[in-house]
């Protein structure tokens, strides 16, 4: 595709079909959105744009930064990836290499996390912990959302949490959210009214048979639960228990058939499952809760 071309001087129109053909026939599953939305990045236009300007033809340069992307993609490697963002909860993120691409499935635990605050209202301006933050897609949803809380986000990585800490600011939230690098949440010392994370979940053996998307581009440390899936519930459900208050809560997402195990470690740490899971679109229970009851 690096030689000759094919998108150069072709009118928008043209070349956003040329590329959905060609990312249909690399049997990607959206390639009609897929060719829309790299030709748009490509371009600086959003759909009505391409509309509007759909006779225009790309110059030289626009065709050569087309055919990178469409090398990408064809490769397997995400749209979000390649542009270096996701929409989250209506929010733009940024990516790097150490963060999780941010999926609709996750929106999940914010949902019921605005439930659960809605109907237990706190005294005070809410202090959450998001363990494992990554992007920060969470813990900055919940601010975008709740005005006046405060929050804090963990992660071993580094680079996520510069990643975090930058859309933090970018979304005009730095001044309500912290950032710090531990394991889980041994650094935090509490008490918060929610706790949320999106721990990794996959079992070892099957993260071989994930999508191409996400064994070859998601970091494999925002992945792994180890042998059975479990190893980060094992650790942070016990150490969110101790840093909740009286009447917190703490929210994980699950992966599909998980959620009835990790009610048993919660209520194990002392935690009281006081709700069923919330399903995400696909009816799959993505959301557990527990709250730690007043003494």
């Amino acid at each position: 595709m690096t030689q000759n071309n094919p998108f150069t001087a072709q009118p928008i129109e043209s070349a956003r079909r040329a590329l959905a053909a060609k990312l249909k026939a690399a049997r990607l599953d959206e390639a009609e959105l897929d060719a829309r939305i790299l030709l748009g990045a490509v371009l600086g236009l959003d759909l009505t744009g391409l509309v509007a300007q759909a006779a225009r033809p790309l110059t030289a340069a626009e065709a050569s930064r087309l055919v990178e992307h469409a090398e990408r993609r064809i490769a397997g490697e995400p749209v979000a990836r390649i542009l270096g963002t996701r929409e989250f909860w209506g929010l733009p993120f940024r990516l790097s290499e150490a963060t999780l691409v941010p999926r609709p499935d996750t929106e999940t635990v914010v949902e019921l996390a605005l439930e659960i605050l809605r109907e237990r209202p706190t005294s005070h301006p809410p202090r959450i912990a998001d363990i494992g933050t990554g992007s920060g897609a969470i813990l900055l949803a919940l601010l975008h959302d709740i005005p006046d809380a405060f929050g804090v986000g963990t992660d071993l990585s580094l680079t996520a949490l510069v990643t975090a800490r930058d859309n933090a600011t970018s979304l005009g939230l730095a001044g309500r959210a912290a950032f710090v690098a531990c394991s889980y949440a041994a650094a935090l010392s509490g008490p918060f009214d929610l706790i949320v994370s999106n721990p990794p979940y996959i079992p070892s053996a099957e993260i071989p048979k994930l999508s191409v998307e996400v064994r070859e581009h998601d970091p494999h440390l925002a992945l792994d639960g180890g042998n059975d899936g479990y190893d980060a519930y094992r650790v942070l459900i016990p150490q969110a228990s101790e840093r909740l208050a009286a009447g917190g809560a703490l929210i994980v997402e699950a992966g599909q058939g998980q959620a009835r195990n990790i009610e048993t470690l919660m209520v194990g740490a002392a935690l009281s499952v006081d709700r069923p899971p919330k399903a995400d679109l696909a009816g799959i229970p993505r959301a557990v809760s527990a709250r730690k009851m007043p003494p």
